[in-house]
Order: C-alpha cells, then structure tokens, then sequence
C-alpha cells in the first residue's frame, strides 16, 4: 500500500511540473491563466508547487485551455522515461535495397520531443524523402565517420566527419553517400 501511495505522489509531483511548464512554454502569468480557465490563481499555484492536485474539473479546464486531451496530458506524467537506453535494447532497422541502417539510439518517449538516430549509408547509397513526417521537423546532422551529401530546400550540403548540419525540414531531402567508403552519422530529431 506504502509503495502506491509513493507513486501517486511522484505521479503528482511531475504532473505539478508538467503544468508549470505548459504555463511557462504558453508565456502566461498565473493572473493570465485563472482568467482563461476559470481556475483561481491560488489553486493553480499550488497545483504547479505540488501542494494539492487538481481536480477532475480544474484538469479538464486546463486541459482544453492548452489544448490536450486530459489522456494526452497524463501519459505526459505518467511514468518517467527511462533515462539509459542500453545499446543491446536499441531497436536497429536495416533497408538492404538502398544501403541503408538504422539504429534508434534514443526512441520517441511520452514528454519527450527528441530522439536520437544513429544512420549508416553505404558507398552509393541514395535515399530520397519527398517530405517530412511532421512539417518544421527539427534536424540536426553530425557526421561521425565517411562523407555525407544532404540535399534540403534545393541545397546540397556536402558534410565530412565532424561536420554538424542544423536545420528544419519543410519539404524533401535527400542522403547521399557519395563514397568512397560508407557514411555513419548522428541524427538529432526534435518535434516542432
């Protein structure tokens, strides 16, 4: 009974933080916040210092202030990520037509808007996306070892190791491995 009542409180300790931080992303004041959601500004501070929870009502309200599901805000809280992702616990997909392996170094995770990629292209290897999974993807391109040419927006980066491309993809890109040996490189993903 002891060790569900410490999870409660550490899930409600994160939902405190969570919600400062959604006040803090949206720029709001605690006065600002209350006036939107109808939710006094003493309940709110306390909420986000940990001292009560919210109710179901108070949640509900704040939920459709910053437009989430109340679903959608607790697996935000709901359990911490794992912080070590153990290389044999990586999951790595290969593309044997194209030259292609990848390696998910630090998988998507609920509250988290990064990942971590690890790509490796063969001598050749040529791989053409005609868009973004999500529009003002963020994407940062560190080359580890070989040559990588990167094509975004019509402009080809020609990237060797140590080389660290930064950008946000609105439309197609290419990877191109133009050899002669292969390419490995780091990929930094960030939802917009």
């Amino acid at each position: 009974m002891g060790s569900e009542r410490d999870v409660l409180r550490a899930v409600d300790a994160r939902l405190a933080r969570r919600l400062g931080e959604l006040r803090a992303e949206h720029g709001w004041s605690l006065g600002e916040l209350a006036e939107r959601s109808d939710v006094s500004r003493s309940a709110l501070s306390r909420a986000e210092r940990g001292e009560t929870s919210p109710t179901a009502a108070q949640l509900n309200r704040l939920c459709n202030v910053y437009g989430r599901t109340m679903s959608q805000l607790l697996s935000e809280v709901e359990s911490e990520p794992v912080t070590v992702v153990r290389a044999n616990e990586q999951s790595v997909w290969e593309d044997g037509a194209s030259g292609f392996v990848r390696r998910s170094v630090s998988p998507p995770c609920p509250g988290l808007r990064g990942e971590l990629v690890e790509g490796r292209l063969v001598a050749g290897a040529d791989i053409a996306y005609d868009r973004p999974p999500v529009p003002g993807l963020e994407q940062h391109i560190w080359v580890l070892d070989g040559t990588l040419h990167f094509t975004a927006q019509d402009v080809e980066h020609h990237l060797a190791a140590g080389d660290c491309l930064r950008l946000r993809v609105w439309g197609p890109t290419r990877f191109r491995c133009p050899g002669p040996g292969d390419v490995r490189y780091a990929l930094a993903v960030v939802l917009p």
